[in-house]
């Protein structure tokens, strides 16, 4: 009985099924030049499959010597060897071209039988890998999918049999800098069985194919190449070969899930399909075996977490804290790669084992951030968690020079960096190295329509600046005469409202276009005058050297501004030789 297929939804070319002896690029016999045969001499039987919807197909033609025999299926798909099986499960007529090249690179092509299928194999449409791979007659718009460009083996090579993953396999974004593969995508209907990709008018190739006429105006980009492209819409199968899945790709254009590798045949064998994850293995054109993972476009995939657990021990070893991941979870597939502990006041400490528990003392009172940064196979996340040391540890002994020290002077030293807040600061060769500042580099700072920009040194968590000894900061200065350049110091705790408690002091600048020593000493100067508001006056202080809530263990934060308060225009000058008074250093962690 005839199964007339009637939902009016599939209508385009099939992929096909078949089986036989592994194909070779030629089929093994006399190594002397031979010739292919006659067109009369190309004739093939067709038999009836295990099915209605299968066939076999035998080449009646005898050649000798090395030779191919190649099938043009009729439905976009083309197979090799003497005996193939094809798989027609759709209504419709199909020409069968039966191709036959010898070892001169002569050959005989002609159609040798054609197939008139009037059954419909409706358990297609029903299949698993069939749904998951386009979402079924219940999705008539596709399914999309893009490289998994988080995982480990979104690409990957190997040697010809294997999962295409022992010689290369490329890490999260590994190609992020090509440009021209992560946001491209393909699309796989039930409707027609039709396949789109979509690459925005370029592909990233392998270097063996791209020199394809399809291909225009390529260029080598890590080591592959991207190349100007249009991909015409194409047809797709999924087929069973010797117990083993595969998607056939085919169309009048290449055709190929998002990266070229001139797949044989346009097969791919089918590692693993389900919802939410693809992941395929190729023969590439260069006979090595190319792998793939790709997931459904706009997926979320389950990722590594965790949850931070900080454990204060001071009860019984003053100011140590424990730190370690609590509540992991690591999704089928992933792995937790290695932990940087950073506990706020010196080196991060490497923990090549999630488990580990990490210990720290600190020497010093202040406010730390704890953080964390766990690296997962599909990328970084972070932790972190404020302490507060009320106390300083019964070991710690001050070790305060009574001198100043260099901060920073962009060329050798640097206690920390010089960063900038609404304005540029960059680090420029010394536009004149004369006296009093001839080294090699300094900054540059530059404003523009900005009333507060400022330059800034942040000490690190625990580092505080001590003004009881010495007060005085020092940089070298050089721009244009009449500028004012403000210093301030602040207490970044504060937040908004540092200004409240701060303390600023001003140099103008006496000479356009020389260095000169700007000199900032605190020693009588008062914080921000708040008298206007009685609940803020108590913060004032007449002199913040002498000032027990100031004088130390408080401000941590250096403020360079030029012209402060003016924000027409652009205003800029540079700096050196940043120095103040000497801050200490602080003990480091250990793992257990």
């Amino acid at each position: 009985m005839k199964n007339m297929f009637k939902i009016g939804l599939l209508v385009a070319l099939l992929a096909t099924l078949f089986s036989g002896c592994e194909p070779q690029e030629f089929d093994s016999g006399d190594i002397r030049e031979s010739y292919p045969p006659s067109e009369e001499e190309m004739t093939a039987t067709v038999t009836q499959g295990e099915d209605a919807y299968h066939f076999n197909m035998v080449s009646n033609a005898e050649v000798s010597g090395i030779h191919l025999i190649k099938w043009d299926l009729g439905n976009g798909s083309v197979v090799k060897g003497k005996e193939v099986v094809a798989y027609y499960p759709l209504p419709g007529t199909y020409d069968v071209t039966l191709t036959i090249t010898t070892n001169n690179g002569a050959y005989t092509e002609k159609v040798v039988t054609q197939i008139v299928q009037e059954e419909t194999d409706y358990s297609i449409f029903t299949s698993e890998k069939f749904i998951f791979l386009s979402g079924g007659v219940d999705d008539l718009d596709g399914k999309t999918w893009v490289l998994d460009s988080l995982a480990q083996g979104h690409l990957g090579v190997g040697p010809a049999g294997s999962n295409g993953l022992a010689w290369w396999s490329a890490g999260p974004l590994a190609k992020q800098g090509v440009g021209e593969l992560y946001d491209d995508k393909i699309n796989f209907q039930i409707t027609g069985f039709k396949a789109t990709l979509t690459n925005n008018g370029k592909s990233y190739v392998k270097d063996f194919i791209a020199s394809s006429p399809e291909y225009s105006n390529g260029y080598v980009d890590d080591t592959d190449w991207v190349v100007d492209f249009t991909p015409a819409p194409g047809s797709w199968f999924i087929e069973e070969r010797d117990g083993k899945s595969f998607l056939t790709l085919s169309g009048t254009t290449r055709l190929f899930p998002i990266f070229d590798v001139d797949a044989v045949n346009g097969s791919y064998e089918i590692l693993k399909l389900d919802e939410n994850v693809m992941e395929l293995v190729a023969l590439g054109g260069d006979g090595n075996a190319w792998h793939y993972q790709l997931i459904p476009e706009g997926y979320v995939k389950p990722s590594v977490s965790a949850e931070l657990l900080v454990t204060d021990l001071s009860a019984s070893e003053a100011n140590t804290y424990e730190v370690s991941l609590d509540q992991v979870n690591i999704p089928a597939g992933q792995a937790i790669n290695g932990v940087t502990f950073n506990f706020g006041d010196g080196d991060p400490v490497v923990a090549d084992n999630y488990t580990d528990v990490v210990s720290h003392t600190y020497m010093r009172a202040g406010t730390y951030q704890i953080t964390v940064v766990v690296n997962s196979s599909v990328g970084e996340f972070m932790l972190s968690e404020t302490v507060t040391v009320t106390t300083n540890h019964p070991d710690y002994v001050p070790f305060l020079l009574d001198e100043m020290v260099m901060y920073n002077d962009f060329s050798e030293v640097s206690l920390t960096s010089v960063n900038g807040e609404d304005c540029g600061v960059s680090v420029v060769a010394n536009p004149e190295r004369i006296y009093p500042n001839r080294s090699a580099n300094v900054a540059m700072y530059t404003k523009t329509n900005s009333q507060w920009g400022n330059a800034n040194m942040k000490l690190p968590a625990g580092y505080r600046f001590d003004l009881r000894s010495i007060a005085t900061f020092k940089m070298m200065v050089y721009g244009n005469a009449g500028d004012v350049v403000l210093l301030k110091l602040e207490n970044t705790d504060m937040g908004g409202n540092a200004w409240q408690t701060g303390v600023e002091l001003t140099y103008t600048i006496q000479n356009d276009n020389t260095w000169e020593v700007a000199e900032y000493d605190f020693t009588g100067a008062p914080t921000a005058d708040l008298s206007w508001d009685p609940g803020l006056a108590v913060l004032m202080a007449s002199d913040v050297t002498t000032d027990d809530r100031y004088s130390h263990d408080y401000y941590d934060v250096v403020r360079i501004m030029l012209n402060p308060g003016n924000g027409d225009g652009t205003h800029e000058f540079y700096f050196d030789e940043l120095s103040g008074p000497h801050v200490e250093g602080i003990k480091s962690a250990q793992i257990r």
